[in-house]
Formats: C-alpha cells, sequence, structure tokens
C-alpha cells in the first residue's frame, strides 16, 4: 500500500469514508475558488467535530502532506483554494463547515464561534438578543464564516468597527520542532489534554466560573472609529497588512489551524438610510468629511456604488438579489454548491458556465427589480452613496443634507424600509456581477483584474482616471466600496487578448504612487505579494511552512525554501 493510500485510510477511520473525497469531479466546489484558485488536491476531508479534525491534522503531519484549511469558500483572493500544482507536498484540503456552532456568553455580549460558523447563523443567532456581530452586511449573505473573516482581517461595510479581529482564540500551530501543539489563549479553562479541551468546547462543557474577563486581551478591535475620523491623515484607515491587526488568529490566514474565536458583540440599534446621487465626486467627498467629524456618532455605514457598477449589478447580480430577497440569505451557499456541481458535469463535456447562461436568460424575463427611486437616481446621478446612521441623527443628518445640497449638483432621499433593504442587497449583488458578466462573455473578456483598495483618509481624487493604454484594454470598470473607510472595490473586466497580470501589475505601480495600501479587505491570497512585515508574520506562525504554503506568493515548499516550483506569478 502506498504512503497515500495509508493516508486516505487513516483520515477515513477518523471522519467517515462518506467525508473524504478524492477525485477532480468530488473535489471540484472545493479546491476551485469562487473567483480565483484552482489545483489538485490528495483529497478533501470533511471533519464533523473538533476532536476530528485534531485527528486529521496529526495524520496529515504526520504523513509530510501539505494542509490547507477552508470554510465556505467566499474568498475572492484564492487564499484557501490551492494555486496550481507546483507544490512540493499533496495537498488535503480540511473543509471545516460540519463543524457549525455559536456559544453564547452571558446575556450576549461575546460569543465563541467553532470553525463552521457562518456570519449569517451568527446575526441571526444574535437577533433575538438585540445585538450584533461585527459584520451584517456584504458576506454574511453568502454564507462566509466568522472565522474566515478573523483570519483574513475581513473588513465589512461597518464604519465604527474596523477589521475583524480578536486575541481570544483556540488553535492547533505546528513548531519548528515538527510538533503540532494546541494552544488554548480563548480565555475558558477547559483542561490540559486536546482531547478534553476540545471535547469540552464542542459540546460546551464549561461554566461562567470558568471564562475569564482579561482586560489584556481583546475580542475585537478597538478606537477604530476614532481612526477613520482623522479624515487628514495622510494613511489608510485599514488594510490587511498592518502589522497592529496581525496577532496570532487574527491575519493569519491558514497558517494556523483555527478552532475557535471569542469575538464581541454590539447593540442593535434603529437606523434611517438615505439614498445620495451626485455627477461631482467633490460633492460626496463633502459629506464624508462632514459627517465624520462634526457628529458624535460617525454614520453606521456609507456604501459607495459607480453608475457602470450599478448597471452591471441590476443585469448580471440580478438572480443573486432575487434568490437572496425571495428565499433569505441561508439558500445561497446551497444554491452556489448546486450551481458548482451543474457547471462541473458540463465542463467534462468542454462546456464552460452553462448556469451562468441559463440565469441570464431566465433574468431577462423577469421584471425590473430595483425601486423606482433607485432607477431614478440611476439616469440623473453617476455617483451612489447609501448612507445609514443611528435614528438618533437622521435628523440631524436630513438637516446636513438639505442645506449642503441645496447649492450642490447632487441629491438625496431619504428611504422607506423596503427601499433601504433593496437598495444595499442591490449593492452586495454588485460585488459577483463581474464573474457572472465573464463567464458569460468568454468570446470578448479575457478575465477580471479585481482589487481592493484602501485609499489615503485625505485623499480627495478618489474617483481613479487610467492612462489610456490601460483604458483601452478594458471592456469594463466596476467601482464600488466603503466610502467613508475610503475602501474601494474595483474590477476590471480585461479584453480579450489582453494580459490580465500586465494590468494588474500596472495597476500597483499606479496605486502605489497614491499612497494607496492593497489589499484592504480580502487579504492577499494568492493574487497579492505580502509584504515583508506580513511575510515574516507568516513564517513565525508556521516555520515548517506546511499551513497554506504559497500563501501572498511566498515559497510553497517546505520549510521556505526556494526553488523553480516557488517562482512570483
Amino acid at each position: 500500500m502506498s504512503s497515500s493510500e495509508a493516508l486516505l485510510r487513516q483520515l477515513r477511520d477518523h471522519v467517515g469514508a462518506a467525508h473524504v473525497l478524492s477525485g477532480e469531479r468530488a473535489t471540484r466546489r472545493f479546491r476551485k475558488g469562487y473567483r480565483f484558485g484552482d489545483g489538485k488536491v490528495l483529497a478533501v476531508v470533511r471533519p464533523g467535530t473538533l476532536l476530528e479534525l485534531w485527528r486529521v491534522l496529526q495524520a496529515v503531519v504526520a504523513g509530510d502532506r501539505i494542509v490547507i484549511l477552508q470554510a465556505a469558500n467566499t474568498g475572492l483572493t484564492g487564499g484557501s483554494t490551492p494555486d496550481g500544482d507546483d507544490y512540493d507536498r499533496d495537498i488535503v484540503l480540511v473543509s471545516t463547515l460540519r463543524i457549525a456552532g455559536v456559544q453564547v456568553l452571558g446575556d450576549g455580549e461575546q460569543v465563541v464561534c467553532l470553525p463552521g460558523a457562518t456570519l449569517d447563523v451568527l446575526e441571526k443567532t444574535l437577533a433575538p438578543l438585540q445585538r450584533e456581530p461585527h459584520s451584517v452586511i456584504g458576506s454574511s449573505c453568502i454564507g462566509a464564516s466568522v472565522l474566515g473573516g478573523i483570519c483574513n482581517n475581513s473588513g465589512g461595510a461597518l464604519v465604527r468597527r474596523g477589521p475583524a479581529y480578536t486575541q481570544l482564540a483556540l488553535f492547533a500551530q505546528l513548531g519548528d520542532d515538527g510538533v503540532l501543539r494546541l494552544v488554548n489563549h480563548l480565555g475558558i479553562e477547559l483542561g490540559d489534554t486536546p482531547e478534553r479541551i476540545l471535547t469540552r468546547l464542542q459540546s460546551r462543557d464549561y461554566a461562567a466560573a470558568d471564562i475569564a474577563h482579561d482586560a489584556s486581551r481583546v475580542a475585537s478591535g478597538k478606537d477604530y472609529a476614532a481612526h477613520v475620523r482623522d479624515v487628514d491623515a495622510d494613511t489608510p484607515a485599514r488594510y490587511n497588512a498592518d502589522a497592529s491587526r496581525l496577532y496570532e488568529a487574527s491575519g493569519s490566514a491558514g497558517k494556523l489551524c483555527v478552532f475557535a474565536v471569542r469575538l464581541d458583540t454590539f447593540p442593535k440599534e434603529a437606523s434611517a438610510t438615505f439614498y445620495i446621487g451626485s455627477n461631482a465626486p467633490d460633492d460626496l467627498t463633502g459629506v464624508r468629511r462632514h459627517l465624520l467629524t462634526a457628529f458624535e456618532r460617525v454614520p453606521i455605514s456609507g456604501e459607495y456604488i459607480h453608475r457602470d457598477a450599478f448597471d452591471i449589478g441590476a443585469k448580471y447580480g440580478k438572480d443573486t438579489f432575487l434568490l437572496i430577497d425571495k428565499f433569505g440569505t441561508d439558500k445561497v451557499p446551497k444554491a452556489a454548491a448546486l450551481q458548482s456541481r451543474i457547471d462541473g458535469a458540463f465542463e467534462r463535456i468542454g462546456l464552460r458556465g452553462v448556469t451562468g447562461y441559463i440565469m441570464q436568460a431566465v433574468m431577462a424575463l423577469w421584471p425590473n427589480h430595483l425601486p423606482r427611486r433607485m432607477r431614478e437616481w440611476r439616469d440623473r446621478h453617476e455617483h451612489h452613496l447609501l448612507l445609514k446612521v443611528s435614528a438618533q441623527d437622521a435628523a440631524a443628518t436630513r438637516e446636513f443634507l438639505e442645506s449642503f445640497f441645496a447649492s450642490k449638483s447632487g441629491d438625496f432621499f431619504e428611504c422607506d424600509a423596503e427601499e433601504a433593504r433593496k437598495a444595499f442587497l442591490h449593492r452586495f449583488a454588485v460585488a459577483g456581477a463581474a464573474v457572472r458578466y465573464r463567464d458569460t462573455h468568454r468570446a470578448s473578456v479575457q478575465d477580471i483584474v479585481a482589487l481592493d483598495v484602501a485609499l489615503r483618509r485625505d485623499d480627495r481624487d478618489w474617483v481613479e482616471t487610467l492612462p489610456r493604454e490601460i483604458e483601452d484594454t478594458m471592456v469594463a470598470r466596476l467601482y464600488y466600496g466603503h466610502f467613508f473607510c475610503h475602501v474601494f472595490h474595483q474590477d476590471y473586466i480585461v479584453k480579450k487578448g489582453s494580459d490580465p497580470l500586465a494590468i494588474e501589475h500596472a495597476m500597483w505601480k499606479l496605486l502605489d504612487a497614491r499612497g494607496a495600501e492593497y489589499p484592504a479587505e480580502h487579504n492577499v491570497g494568492h493574487l497579492y505579494k505580502a509584504k515583508p512585515e506580513l511575510a515574516a508574520f507568516y513564517r513565525a506562525l508556521d516555520p515548517a511552512n506546511t499551513f497554506n504554503p504559497g500563501i501572498g506568493q511566498t515559497s510553497k515548499r517546505k520549510h521556505w525554501a526556494e526553488g523553480e516550483c516557488c517562482s512570483e506569478h
């Protein structure tokens, strides 16, 4: 029996044969990223308990294989999937979605989340308690995991909370001596052995007296609202390589195996939403600077959409919008898994993106799904801002906007509850629209260049102007993002025959000249080169380079050795 067969048999013994997948067909939806990433794996393993996960890790490490950990596979930069087939060891991809669980502490001020806990489930768990998680818009709609947000320092749309962050976590780390250790920094007394710790945590076998409240370790980022208020600072507000946000599990990007995180939650508050439009970027700049500096509380969120992104999202994100609108967010992961299986079946006979073509044909027959006033603002204005504020700030915000736009070209309206819900849902649908556009225009589109960029807080020239030689390579450009944080998502749909990689590198030079940081919140994955400080953080976490090697275009080889397999992209 080969060593690979012996390992597979051991893995089946640990989790059951039904949860060890091999072969291209069975593993496709795990090894192929949502937007980017693909490669061979020896197997996909789906443990159902924390103890099973620990035993899987032990087996894979003992077998000298690579571990890639994955939760919902909703990442946009390929950070939880293989990147090609040039690794020096076989890969075992470990999917943690079966290990679901949200444990509420106290009256809901904190929670403990297990690896398979999704933002959607966390949000619903906290709703009866009138509490909210760190993120309540966007990725929560497509089943993204809570731990994925922590491990990637994901930013989210909420202006006051900053990137996802905690110093309280339970994780496995492979030391330079080759020993796999379970590290309990969760702040909960659970025992002395991995088996006891993991079993007690899984069954929530601990009491209030076992929970430590140590002020030296925090369960969320602090003081971000004050940080983002500094609108004259010549540095970005948040970005993935910010050393102040890198701590053990936080920002680890798969270089540790995280079993649980402990997080703060936040009071839910009543709000009001204003829909702002203008053809003058300075108008939105004025709104941003005033609301961040003149009010006691900064806005809850402020989401930007350019008209071109509005249009492409309305057409190519329509099915996503309607799926969530009609059936709820929890149906989206199931729909994505079904789509992956169908597309995989057709790809075997040489047909790509079949479900995309079918859905676009169906959506063309569906009536317009966006509220009338949103469509009117689209016709009148190039730049759109969705502004949500606390209900107690609604009157002052309304008064300011009325006064401000009395002498400006822009305008606003106050959304009713249905308009507000659909406006933010449309903003989310925009985020996946470029992928659908690419998949249904293969004859004219080479690929997508997708950047998430943190501009300087003092940057007034936030509307991008591209050199003609770059602009001419593009079919369309989508700009949208978190305006008050000055974090923008920029999706460039590249013409057939152009070189997306060369275009991306040219874009990086332009962003460097502007003092921007990137990536801002999707993390480096395999698309971006990790800056030296971030690469050093990864190396310190995983000196053997067994967990997610190659992340940030670092070495894919054991113990970080260099070689041809690890050439930069």
